[in-house]
């Protein structure tokens, strides 16, 4: 990935200018690599998954410390 000169680089004022934002917004937005549906759903359902595992899990361990902690006190 080429750098700009600093001569290319826009000047900052300093200021806010609603026009140079929304314009930065789209170019950044234009370089997003956007994920395909197939990707998309195989990552979501990745994501599920260990979501569930890692709750179950937590669950579970609760559990087993509330039974040890009754069974101490």
């Amino acid at each position: 990935m080429a750098k700009k000169n600093e001569a290319e680089m826009p000047e900052n004022t300093g200021g806010l200018n609603i026009q140079n934002f929304f314009q930065g917004t789209k170019e950044e937005l234009e370089k997003v690599v956007w994920p395909s549906r197939r990707q998309l759903v195989s990552e979501s359902a990745a994501v599920l998954l260990m979501v569930t595992l890692s709750a179950s899990l937590i669950y579970l361990v609760d559990g087993l410390f509330a039974w040890a902690a009754k069974q101490v006190f």
